[in-house]
């Protein structure tokens, strides 16, 4: 089976793609700034640093494939000036020492899989609200569309090598170890279904078993190659959203609450603006290529992750 490089791979995506892989027979080489010792053979854990400029030359020498996750939490704080160039040079930066890494270490990579985000789209239009932003759509302005187009400029580079490269713009992904979804169920388990603002913003959304196989299917299936939406079929409304959470969760015993937008951007500074987005993003392409979504629909997500979190 291959050897699978992964940066980002102790954040929550990259270790439920981590056990997907090895459940699969593949060897994963995991990028870290502090590498330790493994207590699974299939898993392996070498050295790299962003802002110094290094990395392991065994580890790009050995991979097969990598798929390049790195990059600062965009939600996990309060947005300033620091934190924006946190966020920003986390990405660039790492996809800047990939490309230079597989252009001066002799290797064998023949794909190279990158993570970006729908925040590349603006505010939801009447042509998006009917058929879902596609990924030529422009990059929005704003600091995540800006931060998106910078990332996704640093990682093309890899096409000059002759590698495959497939970007894939995540929605909100969805899973029981992390994420928005521990935010979404926090006020539930109380009986409180917060809708944000109107609740009329759209959200565009995965489960994380469908992201997982997604970035492997995209690997060696010479269907994928470009930029990519990776986000489910059926997209929901923020108050649908909250309201199918509290029902799986509590039945009929919760109430709803909307937290007034004003409020929200209070609390939450500039962030507010990404929470409060409508962004409608359309899955043909990934479909088109023939990707199998095994949660194809808001209901049946929320329902296998509310269940197998009892």
């Amino acid at each position: 089976m291959a050897n699978i490089l992964i940066t980002g791979g102790t954040g929550m995506v990259g270790r439920a793609l981590t056990q997907v892989l090895i459940a699969k027979g593949h060897h994963v080489v995991i990028l870290t700034r502090n590498p330790k010792s493994s207590d699974q053979p299939n898993i392996s854990y070498c050295q790299w640093d962003i802002p110094n400029g290094t990395i392991d030359p065994k580890a790009i020498a050995a991979a097969d494939h990598i798929i390049h996750l790195a990059g600062a939490g965009v939600a996990d704080k309060r947005w300033n000036k620091a934190r924006k160039k946190e966020i920003l040079d986390s990405r660039v930066q790492s996809g800047e020492l990939l490309v230079h890494a597989l252009k001066t270490i002799p290797n064998k990579v023949q794909t190279l899989v990158s993570a970006s985000g729908i925040g590349w789209y603006g505010p939801d239009t009447a042509k998006s609200l009917d058929k879902g932003f596609m990924e030529d759509a422009p990059a929005d302005t704003a600091f995540l569309g800006e931060t998106c187009r910078l990332w996704e400029n640093a990682i093309k580079l890899v096409e000059t090598l002759g590698k495959k490269l497939v970007i894939f713009r995540f929605g909100i992904v969805l899973s029981n170890d992390g994420g928005a979804m521990i935010e979404f169920k926090k006020p539930v388990k109380f009986g409180i279904a917060t809708i944000l603002g109107s609740g009329k913003q759209v959200i565009s959304w995965i489960h994380i078993n469908d992201l997982c196989n997604l970035l492997i299917q995209s690997l060696d299936d010479q269907q994928f190659n470009g930029i990519y939406n990776a986000v489910a079929p059926e997209t929901v409304t923020n108050k649908e959203f909250m309201l199918t959470l509290a029902k799986k969760m509590k039945g009929s015993f919760f109430l709803p609450f909307h937290v007034p937008a004003f409020l929200l951007k209070l609390v939450l500074g500039e962030m507010s603006i990404e929470v409060l987005k409508s962004a409608k993003v359309n899955s043909f392409k990934v479909q088109s290529a023939g990707f199998k979504y095994t949660y194809p629909t808001v209901d049946q997500a929320l329902e296998e992750l509310v269940q197998s979190d009892k």
